[in-house]
């Protein structure tokens, strides 16, 4: 029993002096055509993801997040206005030596941004940056700091008919100080996916780098995944699956699963 006390203790530890996730976005959220603003209109979508981490200690994440967004009809720089909130749902698991030593669930920090899309022939391009409240609990899921998140990208056509793309979104946090003074570091995550489209389905290999910009054992994590995506257009709605697998990481706990779906309504 001593012995099992002390493994649970020095993972305790470990849990809390490991690293944790930098910033606010979650990697794995877009892929394919993940940097394509759509025509004008108001669209809901709602994602949940699932991530979970084995190693020193064990993480689960299951997130639902709600974002709305209303592409206005009005041009600025030659491009589409967009203006986009999302609002998360959270709940955080940490296991150690077995034994839960977090459980919490929440509402997370609230993103108010804005983003121009601009179009061409075979390219489309975003551009633009918002800003993360600290609304969230920061004792439960909250990440007690806030931030402003710069996006970019661009989605490309390979072939003439326009249904081979590769597509790649960024998105660099500037992380507040958490109360104390604690210095929260700065964070890039980029996001690509080749996919293939049939139509209204499409298909596509994706993946993910998200890697801590400053301060020093940097954090960052690498994924690989695969996707499916259908678009109903007699009722304006869209679906979307994804799964991807970490296969290199740095000052993390070990490499880990994401589980995405996602729903897109358009109003």
């Amino acid at each position: 029993m001593k012995i099992k006390q002390l493994t649970i203790a020095a993972a305790i530890s470990t849990c809390l002096s490991a690293p944790t996730f930098a910033g606010h976005y979650v990697p794995g959220i877009e892929g394919v055509k993940a940097s394509s603003v759509p025509p004008p209109g108001v669209y809901y979508k709602g994602y949940y993801v699932n991530y979970d981490v084995e190693g020193s200690v064990d993480v689960t994440v299951n997130a639902l997040a709600h974002r709305l967004i209303w592409v206005t009809p009005q041009k600025f720089l030659g491009g589409d206005l967009t203006l986009e909130t999302i609002l998360p749902m959270i709940n955080e698991k940490v296991k150690a030596g077995g034994t839960t030593v977090k459980s919490e669930s929440g509402l997370g920090d609230l993103y108010l941004g804005g983003v121009i899309g601009w179009h061409g022939e075979r390219w489309d391009a975003v551009g633009g940056m918002g800003y993360w409240a600290e609304t969230g609990d920061k004792d439960k899921v909250g990440e007690g700091h806030d931030g402003i998140m710069l996006t970019f990208g661009g989605t490309y056509k390979l072939n003439q008919a326009g249904d081979i793309t590769l597509s790649g979104l960024g998105r660099y946090e500037i992380n507040g100080d958490k109360s104390g003074g604690v210095t929260v570091n700065d964070n890039l995550t980029l996001e690509w996916g080749l996919g293939k489209s049939y139509g209204t389905l499409d298909v596509g290999i994706i993946g993910y780098m998200t890697r801590e910009m400053s301060g020093s054992n940097k954090e960052e994590r690498n994924a690989l995944g695969m996707s499916v995506g259908k678009f109903w257009p007699s009722i304006m709605l869209g679906a979307d699956i994804a799964a991807y697998k970490e296969f290199g990481y740095e000052n993390f706990v070990g490499n880990g699963r994401t589980i995405r779906a996602s729903l897109t309504k358009v109003f």
